[in-house]
């Protein structure tokens, strides 16, 4: 799978303190290897067509979306950003 990355999603991850980098990197690593690994916690969100979220840390998710071969990655944050994935 390939990766895209939206401007907000940028500008998320720019003010992300460094140990949350980290782990937001950790997070994408796995999900590239595979959807099924427990510590993603992946699941669709409800009432978003298309849209997925991914845990990075208990007070932290990345959205998603899959286009073809590509993960686009939306947002990530606190769970704030889930109410605008």
């Amino acid at each position: 799978m390939l990766l895209k990355r939206t401007k907000r999603f940028v500008k998320d991850y720019a003010v992300l303190p460094d140990e949350l980098k980290g782990r937001t990197e950790k997070a994408v690593s796995i999900l590239l290897k595979g959807t099924h690994h427990p510590s993603l916690r992946l699941k669709k969100m409800e009432g978003r067509q298309g849209i997925w979220e991914i845990r990075v840390s208990d007070s932290y998710r990345l959205t998603f979306q899959i286009s073809g071969d590509t993960y686009i990655l939306r947002r990530v944050g606190t769970h704030d950003v889930l109410k605008k994935p």
